[in-house]
């Protein structure tokens, strides 16, 4: 910004009349005011995209772009229509008058102009632009301030719902770095699936954002089922196995309740659907509602898919990791029952990605398994693979 433009005296001067420049120069400078000259349409639009005058005094007729012409760009332009420009102009029939409020000029005086209403017209417009110039700072500072708000609210919104879903695993220490790995996961799918022009209207930034905040809160229920059948060392029995299973429900209901309190657009709902749904299967065999395809929600398919494939490839104390080659297998058996195929394609575009993460977050997984426990069938085990790792029913 110029000392000019600073200090609110910055005119430029637009008539391809250096006569006329030169009068209007030598009656403003006294006044306190820097003048800048040109003398065309064009130099006049190309310096506004270098330089914010306070006014501008615009001819109208001039060779190649006219004053009208170069009024209207200017008002058009967000980043310039707030120049105030005062027509100053030989023509004197009423029709250029009305022309060029038309297209969007200030004020308007005839040649040869009053130096009394000159600078008075001019006063008014930099008082009119100086105004108009802290309203568009405070909006900005307000702007800013929201923003600043807004980010704290949602780092405030990513903390809790991770400290919950660390709250339930913290029930299971068995399992590593599973949350960072499935939301890692999620996130990857539902970059892939953002390329699927029947999914990219859905699958957005925001959805990837609340995807990656809200799919560790998968497994909050397990808080409410109890010890002696979440940390059994030995086999479930059917029983615990069906209260094993309403971890969906108790998490789900809870998330449900708290979206509720929350009120319209809750940052909830997304975590509530993926607590609810994430065991459903597409061909209807899953729980607790045995939903099919797209009647599941496209963040609990997609958490599907990564919680089982952290399952497969994770050490736990019923089974050593798989390999991602047999985790892969696996996954590609369940396309279209176990899986939605465009999750399970989206998984193997992918797949590189799931390899850096699995080995990035690998801490806990190294540590042997304890021989007692070798023997339970876990809730998480979907496939039953501590009894047969190649068997695909649930």
């Amino acid at each position: 910004m110029t000392e000019a433009s600073q200090s609110g005296k910055h005119i430029l001067v637009v008539d391809d009349l250096p006569e006329n420049a030169r009068i209007l120069s030598s009656f403003l400078a006294p006044h306190g005011y820097v003048i800048e000259t040109v003398n065309n349409g064009q130099a006049a639009m190309n310096y506004v995209a270098t330089r914010v005058p306070d006014v501008i005094l615009l001819d109208l007729i001039m060779p190649g772009i006219n004053g009208y012409e170069v009024c209207r760009y200017l008002k058009q332009r967000p980043q310039t229509r707030h120049i105030p420009i005062i027509i100053i102009t030989g023509v004197t029939e009423r029709e250029a008058n009305v022309k060029a409020i038309e297209a969007g000029a200030d004020d308007f005086l005839n040649k040869p102009f009053d130096r009394v209403l000159l600078l008075a017209r001019i006063e008014n417009s930099i008082k009119s632009k100086r105004l108009h110039d802290q309203l568009l700072e405070h909006q900005e500072t307000l702007e800013r301030i929201v923003q600043q708000r807004t980010e704290q609210v949602e780092l405030t919104q990513r903390i809790t719902l991770f400290s919950l879903a660390k709250l339930a695993e913290s029930r299971d220490n068995e399992t590593g770095d599973h949350l960072e790995r499935i939301r890692s996961y999620a996130r990857e799918l539902a970059e892939a699936l953002a390329l699927d022009p029947e999914l990219n209207a859905v699958i957005d930034d925001t959805f990837i954002k609340k995807l990656y905040d809200s799919s560790p809160l998968h497994d909050i229920g397990k808080v409410g089922i109890p010890d002696k059948i979440l940390l059994k060392p030995g086999k479930l029995t059917f029983r615990e196995i069906e209260v094993m299973k309403k971890h969906t429900l108790i998490g789900g209901d809870t998330l449900h309740v708290a979206d509720l309190e929350a009120g319209e657009n809750s940052f909830l709902k997304m975590s509530r659907d993926i607590a609810y749904f994430h065991h459903e299967r597409v061909d209807g065999r899953g729980y607790p509602f045995g939903l099919r395809g797209d009647m599941i929600p496209l963040a609990a398919r997609i958490t599907a898919l990564a919680d089982v494939y952290d399952a497969l490839a994770s050490r736990r104390p019923y089974k050593e990791p798989f390999s991602h080659e047999e985790s892969r297998a696996i996954i590609l058996a369940g396309r279209g029952a176990q899986f939605d195929p465009k999750v399970v394609d989206a998984f193997l575009a992918r797949e590189n990605q799931f390899l850096e993460i699995r080995n990035h977050f690998h801490s806990s997984d190294n540590r042997p398994a304890p021989l007692q426990m070798l023997s339970h069938i876990a809730e998480d085990d979907p496939f039953g693979l501590a009894n047969n790792p190649k068997s695909t029913s649930q």
